[in-house]
């Protein structure tokens, strides 16, 4: 048993390969014939955990242009901010008030959720490949209506397709970037889709402070187009072939994703042993997906994710996004609300790429109760503000309305709280919040029904976007501003608590180990283990009182 050959031979069911750092999907299995049977049972040394990774450069490019259609959605946010103030604006063919904005800014999430049930079946039943090439059509329509929009029935239609498109692409896009990278680069490609949303959000503020906003909307359909030809160039997933009982076009597609220095065999060889041990087969009915999903080992993971997503969002993150240049007019702050707007989304862009980083060093449970301590903070600083500044805002308001603009300036010498409260919350927030949930919708969820539930998840997650930006504007008056901004920040300090109990720390564990976790094949998601030295030879090394298979 000195050699890999005689470890690849080992019964799947009594050893646990671990610190391969192989594919997402190819990874140790966990002992499942026996209560008693740990992870720690026996374990796997190599003398070179880098040998046989494959190439990186292929993983990375096809996890980003799986991804391309996330920038899309950062426009669709991205576009109410700088659309409305423009309808609104004398001489603007669209008449705009509370409820005519509140709809302009929430429409595109009414379809957003329909999409990520669509793709979560779609996905599962057509491929993660195919599924995100049909997620641009919508996307392409939506956007060619409203750029040749005459009325605002044709703006609803067309933010109600972008926000269909959004959806669907959200899912599929981020369970191929996991199943298709290997653990080490997982965590970090994954979160491309959140630098994707925050690039498009960026992008949208940009051209929308100095172009009209139809020449936005026909900008913004370049982004589907180009994801819908480069989609056509890279595989299927090798996990979503193996479920569908194809090893031959799994072996194909993981040579094309790794390159010649990866070890295919030894990949392909756990792959095909986690398959049959898990029993992982294509489900052919709707009495089978069913049965599936209301496995504890899906219920849990979905009941944690959906509650983080409510969290996050009902810290207010997608109110400050669509109607940024809004909060901006009303804030106070001297300088030009669409230049605060550029800045703002230059801000989230930059914080995204960081959190990418930081999730692959620090883990996902440090960077979330840093966002949610961090948006807590912000936004009780933001509401304590307002509350002080009351009286002074209404008299400015008042000002303002008499010169024909809405543009709120204080002079106060304390403007600037206002402005570095959102910047701080805009920090805070993407650090954690805005990337971490989405990075584990493909890492917690069984093969099986990855696509599915993955769409389920974002489904629920796009439902509170929706409650939250359409119900702004009202609470906003209901509750005051201060209220507001208070409420949101009472909702993250709490859910902290929640975080802490209940978010199980993902970074450097295989796909199969998360899935042992949540089946209950395992107590515990307890620390990576650490690789081995270089020198150290290949052997089992059984721990007390245990024997080698």
């Amino acid at each position: 048993m000195n050699n890999a050959k005689d470890q690849s031979n080992l019964d799947p069911e009594k050893t646990s390969l671990v610190n391969l750092e192989l594919n997402a999907q190819i990874q140790p299995a966990v002992a499942a014939n026996s209560e008693k049977a740990t992870p720690s049972s026996y374990v796997v040394t190599t003398p070179n955990a880098k040998q046989g990774r494959g190439s990186a450069f292929k993983q990375v490019v096809a996890a980003l242009v799986a991804q391309l259609g996330t920038i899309n959605t950062g426009m669709v946010f991205g576009f109410s901010a700088i659309a409305i103030p423009q309808m609104k604006s004398p001489g603007s063919f669209i008449e705009v008030n509370d409820t005519v904005e509140s709809w302009i800014a929430s429409i595109n999430a009414i379809g957003t959720p329909i999409g990520c049930f669509l793709s979560g079946y779609l996905s599962d039943l057509l491929g993660r490949k195919m599924t995100l090439i049909i997620t641009q059509i919508p996307t392409l329509l939506g956007w060619v209506l409203i750029t040749f929009a005459t009325n605002i029935d044709m703006i609803y239609a067309g933010r109600f397709f972008v926000g269909l498109g959004s959806g669907m692409v959200g899912a599929p896009a981020r369970v191929y970037a996991a199943e298709v990278t290997q653990p080490h680069l997982r965590g970090m490609l994954v979160a491309i889709a959140s630098v994707g949303v925050s690039t498009g959000v960026l992008v949208e503020y940009i051209i929308g402070g100095f172009l009209h906003w139809q020449i936005c909307a026909a900008i913004s359909s370049v982004v589907p187009l180009t994801s819908l030809i480069l989609i056509f160039l890279f595989p299927e997933t090798p996990s979503y072939l193996m479920s569908r009982q194809k090893p031959e076009q799994a072996r194909r597609a993981l040579g094309r994703l790794r390159g010649k220095s990866c070890n295919l065999e030894r990949e392909m060889d756990v792959l095909i042993n986690f398959s049959k041990q898990n029993k992982v087969q294509h489900l052919s009915g709707p009495s089978e997906i069913l049965r599936a999903i209301l496995q504890p080992k899906v219920i849990k993971p979905f009941i944690v994710l959906a509650l983080y997503f409510l969290i996050y969002q009902w810290s207010g993150t997608n109110a400050i996004t669509f109607y940024a240049v809004e909060i901006f007019q009303a804030s106070g702050a001297k300088m030009d609300k669409n230049y605060l707007t550029m800045i703002l989304g230059a801000v989230r862009l930059v914080s995204t790429v960081a959190a990418c980083i930081l999730c692959r060093r620090c883990g996902r449970r440090p960077l979330t109760f840093v966002s949610s301590i961090g948006c807590a903070l912000s936004m009780l600083g933001l509401g304590i503000y307002k509350f002080a500044t009351m009286a002074e805002a209404a008299e400015a308001a008042k000002v303002a309305k008499a010169a024909g603009t809405t543009d709120v300036i204080l002079n106060s010498a304390h403007s600037w709280i206002p402005v570095f409260c959102i910047f701080s919350y805009t920090i805070f927030c993407t650090l954690g919040f805005l990337v971490i949930p989405w990075v584990m919708i493909g890492e917690v969820y069984p093969v099986q029904v990855r696509g599915i539930v993955g769409g389920l998840t974002t489904m629920s997650a796009h439902i509170f976007v929706f409650t939250v930006v359409k119900s702004f504007p009202f609470l906003r008056v209901a509750l005051t501003e201060p209220g507001i901004y208070l409420m949101f920040g009472m909702i993250p300090l709490l859910g902290t608590v929640y975080l802490y109990i209940f978010l199980p720390e993902t970074k450097g564990r295989s796909l199969q180990e998360i899935e042992d976790y949540y089946s209950g094949r395992t107590k515990t998601l307890g620390p990576a283990p650490r690789s081995v030295a270089p020198s150290a030879p290949q052997v089992l090394e059984p721990q007390k009182g245990q024997l080698l298979p």
